[in-house]
């Protein structure tokens, strides 16, 4: 009899480490998120298609650079003038990128389900944005990052998709090769917030 096998998240091990600093009472709360659907979608946002595409997803794709939108169970995240991320947490990946597709053909568009290309991490708190600038050369404060923001960059030494959920509340898509890897500069750069001694 063949054995089930279970996905577990990439960054499984780094879970009781992760755990131990949200418990510290350090001002960060870093936690897994589970997995999503992702759709990669590319159209001409300024052809008819993106009126077909914002009446299959139920809000309108947004078109300002670096920024995201709310769907009803996940996100849109602009990546270019002519891309966008599609997440989706109650669509199994195959049906969302039929469903896109399905649409999206009609106007020489594209839809590729992305769902294994990037994992998440989420760090809440007083100092998530500061302990993220150790390692990003954006300006992170609220003013200059603000909820509804998005954006393409580096934390440490790896690339990331950075969104900013809220004034404390950041999440990170990663590669899951280099997940590990920025679980462990998190950690290490969260040391800076634990009492000397």
């Amino acid at each position: 009899m063949a054995e089930v096998l279970y996905p577990t998240h990439p960054l499984e091990t780094w879970a009781p480490a992760l755990d131990e600093l949200s418990r510290a009472g350090l001002g960060l709360v870093v936690t897994l998120e589970p997995p999503v659907s992702a759709v990669d979608v590319r159209l001409d946002a300024t052809g008819p298609g993106a009126d077909a595409f914002g009446r299959a997803v139920g809000t309108a794709l947004p078109l300002t650079p670096n920024t995201w939108t709310h769907t009803a169970d996940g996100q849109i995240i602009w990546l270019s003038p002519d891309e966008w991320l599609v997440t989706a947490e109650d669509s199994p990946p195959h049906e969302l990128e039929d469903e896109l597709g399905w649409v999206l053909s009609a106007y020489d568009g594209a839809a590729v389900d992305v769902s294994a290309q990037r994992t998440a991490l989420r760090v809440r708190g007083h100092y998530a944005r500061d302990l993220l600038s150790f390692g990003c050369s954006l300006d992170l404060r609220p003013t200059a990052f603000p909820r509804g923001s998005a954006a393409q960059t580096a934390v440490g030494q790896t690339a990331v998709l950075l969104l900013a959920l809220g004034e404390q509340d950041l999440r990170l898509f990663v590669r899951p090769s280099f997940a590990g890897y920025l679980a462990e500069w998190i950690l290490d750069a969260a040391q800076e917030y634990r009492p000397a001694g």
